[in-house]
């Protein structure tokens, strides 16, 4: 019984080094769709860190769609943005007021 409980775990070591070796050496990437910026409508959030821009897609099932998106860090014109999906557009920026 306990030869067959040491055999168990070395072959879960063995498959827990395998599985390991494998991730080691490969680089996976997320699939992602390119979009150029067309357009920066406004600032977003408490504190304006992000902003709001258009920007239409290069490639993929929604090409030449232009949506709208949120994106934090500095962007501008004609910048490549890599998005992971193009299905879920940002709302629309309203004029905030202070009382």
């Amino acid at each position: 019984m306990a030869e067959k409980v040491k055999e168990e775990r070395q072959k879960k070591g063995r498959q827990a080094t395998e599985e390991t070796e494998q991730i080691a050496g490969e680089v996976t990437f997320v699939r992602a769709v390119p979009a150029r910026i067309k357009e920066i409508v406004g600032r977003t959030g408490m504190r304006g860190e992000a902003q709001q821009v258009r920007c239409q897609i290069l490639d993929g099932m929604d090409k030449n769609k232009t949506i709208r998106r949120n994106v934090k860090g500095p962007v501008r014109i004609g910048d490549v943005l890599m998005l992971t999906e193009t299905e879920i557009e940002a709302q629309k920026l309203t004029r905030g007021r202070r009382g």
